[in-house]
């Protein structure tokens, strides 16, 4: 894994993306010479074509990041993979042509785009079919030791299973502390020295997997293989970087107090990201104001109720604000009190469920956004009776308040709708990681990423 502004990428995505890059730049190359020699003119300038070329790469490669052609689905998937990669080429193209139509004075070749686009796609699609034969392989997962033979051990070892796993476990070491589930593990008794032994299996990292800790932690053992130059983590911190979000399980209070993240020294990230959500907002609002002034007025027809929505919910700090949706529901749907939504919930209206497929019902929350309520990117606030309900239920639920919620989020790409406590669960440990890891690098990765929910919303409800 290669940790970036706080985020980490596994080693096979990275160089996938690279390549992509790499084949994305001579795609633009091949087009335009293509081109040239099908007009029978001169390349032309080198510095212009090389703004284009790279104008073209950079729109296309950050459409594949927003439309999920790094996930996991789709380093297994042929079919899923060139679903996204003509999605993400698409999406770049008509971005260029907007830019093209909008600023005439731009050059950003429309002559060539066409081929552009075909030679990205065909390069695209056969980098994905080498990719699959090759990212699979054990060469490109690092290995681990792992001391322990419990039940922590047994789930790294299912993890490791998984086929978009970065790792393979080189061996097991049962270190005494519980009768071992692990049937391979080696006795840590019959091992002399834990350092060859981590050299001998090729392990290049040590993941600290013991039930219990106290009185028990092998300081020693960690020092020889730490001192060798192998990586020592524990299980807990493992687990964040594989799978991107804080295990609730294996938590305790001591490992958020001293591990990396909840940085305050990050005033001017704060501020850059508050400026990018007052011009954000304003921009969505100008916008979008006629597609809500539409939808308002079909909401209104078909059910003769307020055609907007309003609910308390809880923010930053815990503090209450007023939430504004376009509403999709019917207007007597919490007559009741609050209730989760659910799959195929009865009280959602025809209009409704078309608003929330496409997000539509979101876009009077940048009101909220504009004026500091809320920002684009953060925890999904929730409403108060819930809250109660869920810090007495979920151990660390008032930390996910740290940060100010947000339209989209960490939660909101990873895991589905949640429409019970377990849900709330699940996307509390991703809204953790957020709060703990929050960057603004952070921050763009979940907007390119949603994009994704919006365009596949096997999320929405």
């Amino acid at each position: 894994m290669i940790r970036l502004f706080k985020h980490y990428i596994s080693y096979n995505v990275v160089l996938l993306s690279l390549i992509d890059f790499m084949l994305l730049l001579l795609a633009g190359e091949a087009a335009w010479r293509l081109r040239v020699m099908q007009i029978g003119t001169g390349v032309g300038e080198v510095s212009d074509r090389a703004v284009e070329i790279g104008v073209f790469a950079g729109v296309i490669w950050l459409g594949m990041i927003a439309v999920g052609s790094y996930g996991p689905e789709a380093l297994r998937s042929i079919r899923f993979a060139t679903a996204r990669l003509l999605v993400a080429v698409s999406l770049g193209v008509l971005a260029i042509s907007l830019v093209n139509f909008v600023l005439p004075g731009s050059a950003l070749w429309r002559s060539v785009l066409l081929y552009a686009m075909g030679i990205a796609i065909l390069v695209l699609v056969a980098n994905r079919i080498l990719a699959s034969r090759m990212l699979g392989a054990e060469a490109f997962r690092r290995t681990v030791l792992v001391l322990g033979a419990g039940e922590r051990a047994r789930r790294l070892e299912r993890l490791s299973h998984r086929p978009e796993s970065g790792f393979r476990i080189g061996a097991f070491v049962a270190m005494g502390e519980t009768a071992p589930l692990i049937a391979t593990a080696v006795q840590r008794e019959s091992i002399s020295d834990l350092g060859r032994f981590a050299d001998r299996v090729g392990a290049t990292e040590v993941v600290l997997a013991l039930q219990e800790r106290r009185n028990s932690l092998p300081l020693k053992d960690l020092l020889r293989v730490k001192t060798q130059g192998v990586h020592v983590n524990d299980f807990s911190s493992f687990l964040e970087r594989e799978l991107g979000r804080v295990d609730l399980d294996t938590l305790n209070p001591s490992w958020l107090i001293f591990s990396d993240g909840f940085s305050a020294g990050r005033r001017l990230s704060s501020i850059g990201k508050r400026t990018f959500d007052i011009v954000a907002s304003l921009l969505l609002l100008i916008v979008g104001l006629p597609l809500i002034g539409i939808f308002a007025v079909l909401v209104k027809l078909e059910t003769g109720g307020p055609a907007f929505f309003r609910q308390k919910r809880v923010g930053l700090y815990g503090q209450t604000f007023t939430l504004i949706k376009l509403r999709s529901m019917r207007f007597d749907a919490e007559a009741n009190g609050a209730q989760w939504a659910e799959k195929g919930d009865p009280r959602v209206t025809r209009v409704g469920r078309v608003i929330r497929t496409v997000r539509i019902d979101e876009l009077p929350q940048a009101w909220s956004v504009l004026k500091g309520e809320m920002s684009f990117v953060g925890p999904r606030p929730e409403v108060p009776a819930f809250v109660t309900e869920l810090e007495k239920a979920l151990p660390y639920y008032a930390e996910r308040h740290v940060v100010k919620p947000g339209i989209t989020g960490w939660a909101q790409i990873n895991y589905p709708y949640g429409a019970n406590t377990e849900d709330a669960r699940h996307k509390l440990e991703y809204d953790l990681y957020y709060a703990k890891n929050y960057t603004p690098f952070l921050d763009l990765l979940i907007l390119l990423q949603t994009a994704r929910v919006i365009l596949w919303p096997d999320g929405a409800r």
